[in-house]
């Protein structure tokens, strides 16, 4: 059971890594993106500059669907459903300095890890 989950969890990283590179390549003022994980499990991405600004469109998706689950429909991924929030940084990454203050511009103080 544990193998099944294991590899469900790499497909899903797998995923969401791919999402991230793409969301990159269309973003060259990107030096991160903001991941945004959902309890319903659709996910938020977008891309931010140097200054913590959106760098990109937000991308709203879910693994295997064709579409976001109808409750994100309703209230576009509302942050009371957070489960996760983090940013995936481009090598080199920047500063831990710059890193923490973009991501308290971003994410805020309450983050979940």
């Amino acid at each position: 059971m544990k193998e099944k989950k294991s590899k469900k969890v790499q497909q899903v990283e797998k995923r969401e890594r791919a999402m991230i590179e793409g969301i990159l390549e269309g973003s060259p003022d990107g030096i991160g993106v903001v991941v945004v994980r959902l309890e319903c499990g659709c996910r938020k991405m977008a891309a931010i500059s140097k200054e913590g600004e959106p760098a990109s469109k937000i991308i709203m998706y879910r693994d295997q669907a064709n579409a976001i689950c109808a409750k994100c429909k309703e209230d576009h991924g509302s942050f009371v459903r957070v489960t996760e929030s983090f940013i995936h940084w481009v090598e080199p990454a920047p500063s831990e300095q710059l890193q923490q203050e973009i991501s308290l511009k971003v994410l805020g103080s309450n983050t979940t890890n």
